[in-house]
Order: C-alpha cells, then structure tokens, then sequence
C-alpha cells in the first residue's frame, strides 16, 4: 500500500478530533485489506481493489462509510446502533469507532471484488 499523500490532504482539512477519527478509520481498512491501493473517488478516500473496495469520507457529526449495498446487507444485524442507507453507514463522532465491524465489512468488500475478477477472468 502506498503512502496517499492526497488522502493526507484530504484528512488534514478537518477539526483536529475529526482528523484523529480519520486517520483511525484509515489505519482499520488498510489493515484490514493491505494489498488495496488507496486513492480519492467519488471526492472522498477510496480502497481499490480489483475495483472499488470501501469509500469513507468526513463530515461534521459522522464518518460516512461506503461499503456498498452488499456490505451493508451482510452485516445489517450488526449495524442496528448506525444510521444507514442504501450504501450508506454513518459512524457519530461522540461514539467510538466499532474497529472490528469495519475491519469484517471490508474484509468481506475485499472476498466479494476478489471472487468477481477471478469468475470474470474465467470466461
């Protein structure tokens, strides 16, 4: 994994205590998917991973975590104290970080992209 020196600036824009929150977020899916590459998509810090891996990105009162539709469904029962939408989970800043949730959920981003480009390079 390459050091992201836009993400750095992406991150350094927030308040300080968001900023900590980031780089802890950060720090969890990186190692959680260590050979993913980082980069800005969507305006916001992105793993790729034989395509889009996770999305998260800072806002004032929450982490927004993009998992997609299908990381989101697969860990609903676990997600119950998160406000979510269709590929949406958003992570309070008054709340501390569920590390090993996120860690699972792009864990499993990361099987699910894995799977598809091996199903699409044997046809």
């Amino acid at each position: 994994m390459k050091n992201n020196t836009v993400i750095d600036e992406y991150i350094s824009v927030f308040p300080e205590e968001v900023q900590v929150k980031l780089q802890e977020f950060r720090k969890t899916v990186i190692k959680a998917a260590p050979e993913a590459e980082e980069k800005i998509g969507y305006g916001i810090p992105t793993l790729f991973l034989m395509g889009n891996l996770v999305h998260f990105g800072g806002f004032k009162n929450h982490i927004g975590f993009y998992p997609g539709p299908e990381g989101i469904s697969e860990f609903k029962d676990q997600l119950t104290d998160y406000e979510l939408s269709k590929g949406t989970i958003k992570f309070p800043h008054n709340k501390p970080l569920p590390v090993d949730l996120i860690t699972k959920i792009t864990q499993f981003r990361a099987a699910e992209n894995l799977k598809k480009a091996l199903l699409k390079k044997q046809k």
